[in-house]
């Protein structure tokens, strides 16, 4: 009797520091899960480029997240298993048929309590430092459980394949550009990043998605210049252009033939007037041509990205948008294209004009028709829809389902449109005001 108590006793605590250490394991996988798949990888990178292995190991294994959080589910799964088995063997023995309940309501707080909750919150308070210390750990049992792991993956995408679900090799749990662009939001909202650098930062990352379609000058704006007018005019409309170049049109202004550079065109002059030969004739047989230079056609689906690639590489500055057709659109600049980035760019040859919103006196916004909706959305922190129309007045125009007429208020969107004024089938002026919400003059006021 003795000796069966005696044999009790050490298979008591033999199968008791079993289950603590199972738990240990248990705990050490869910902290790892978290740590690695919650940690940033610019901040890895930064520490690994410092020379930390941990880091750098840690940078490893998230490459391939499927494979990591197999193999870490896989050991986290087994020890809970087993530690549930030892403790529901040991406590059936020591207390009867009554053992299971007592090892299921034990067990159940152990392991959500110091196998769940408090690693976890641990993981989540300092990720990259928690993954740094568990990576060299977790990567040789990955790599021991890897068979395993990728027959459970094999299993996993075979079921998921039947459902239509298809899994591409290598993909990630989150796409680096949706993570930055979600921590830009989320720091805006705290008041951590400043509503100026977030526009910029999003403004930077949304160059690839966006083409020259939906940011250009159409081509009812463009300043041209009559290749055929007489040189005197030619220089006059010129040197009275806040723009530097302008393009050259002969017949009919679809037709344009070159693009003349105000320093270009300045430079003809003075040779044209210093030549003996011209001296004393003023401008009557200068040809504008001669200083002009062939022009620089891109497809309307060019996206900013890469345009500013082209006009880099290409060192110019200038374009002229061409739809599939070849029928002119409108043009677009390098300048137009930073402006996306840092917002409106001014000089002393501007205009002056105003950014196309001005306040009424009754608190309504009266809005250029012509003003894109990205930059009313970055101007007064709204998200009015862009995916259907670049301008406000496509806007309203398109949710009108017709060109409305002066004196028509549509509602969309939370916002109220009022049709202020129309030059034939343009609605040149909009008075529009939010519904329900405060804006951010409001706020300030």
């Amino acid at each position: 009797m003795e000796e069966s108590s005696a044999l009790l006793d050490v298979t008591f605590w033999v199968s008791a520091g079993a289950i603590l250490l199972l738990l240990f394991c248990s705990a050490f996988f869910s902290g790892s899960e978290t740590a690695l798949t919650a940690a940033s990888r610019g901040k890895l990178r930064s520490q690994a480029d410092s020379g930390s292995a941990g880091a750098a190991k840690a940078l490893e294994l998230t490459d391939d997240s499927e494979r990591l959080i197999g193999g870490i589910l896989l050991g986290n799964n087994m020890a809970n298993i087993l530690s549930t088995a030892l403790a529901t063997a040991l406590f059936t023995r020591t207390f009867g048929d009554s053992g299971v309940a007592v090892a299921t309501l034990v067990m159940t707080v152990l392991v959500l309590v110091f196998a769940e909750v408090l690693p976890k919150t641990y993981s989540i308070s300092a990720p990259e430092r928690a993954a740094s210390l568990s990576a060299p750990v977790v990567a040789p049992v990955i790599t021991v459980l890897s068979p395993l792991v990728g027959a459970v993956r094999f299993f996993v995408r075979g079921i998921l394949s039947v459902f239509g679900v298809k899994i591409a090799p290598g993909s990630n749990i989150l796409a680096v550009r949706e993570e930055i662009v979600g921590a830009l939001q989320l720091g805006h909202s705290e008041g951590v990043v400043q509503k100026e650098d977030r526009d910029r930062l999003l403004g930077a990352l949304d160059l690839g998605d966006r083409t020259v379609e939906e940011i250009m000058r159409h081509r009812s704006s463009i300043e041209m210049i009559d290749a055929d007018a007489a040189p005197e005019e030619i220089l006059a409309q010129a040197l009275d252009s806040p723009h530097t170049r302008l393009p050259v049109f002969r017949d009919h202004p679809e037709n344009i033939i070159a693009v003349v550079h105000a320093k270009d065109l300045l430079r003809g002059v003075h040779e044209y007037m210093s030549n003996d030969e011209t001296r004393g004739e003023g401008l009557k047989g200068f040809n504008v041509l001669k200083v002009s230079r062939k022009p620089y056609f891109v497809p309307e689906t060019t996206t900013l990205d890469d345009q500013m690639r082209q006009f880099l590489r290409r060192r110019t500055h200038f374009a002229l948008v061409v739809d599939e057709y070849g029928d002119l659109q409108g043009l677009i600049t390098l300048e137009d294209i930073l402006e996306e980035i840092v917002g409106e760019i001014t000089d002393e040859f501007d205009t002056g004009e105003e950014d196309g919103i001005e306040r009424a006196a009754d608190g309504h916004f009266l809005v250029d028709g012509a003003m894109t909706i990205r930059d009313l959305n970055r101007a007064k922190d709204w998200n009015l829809p862009d995916a259907e129309a670049n301008t406000v007045a496509g806007l309203v125009i398109h949710e009108a389902q017709m060109i409305p007429t002066v004196g028509q208020v549509f509602n969309f969107h939370g916002f109220r449109f009022e049709v202020v004024a129309r030059e034939h089938n343009r609605l040149t002026q909009l008075k529009i005001t939010p519904i329900g919400r405060r804006t951010l003059e409001d706020e300030e006021s």
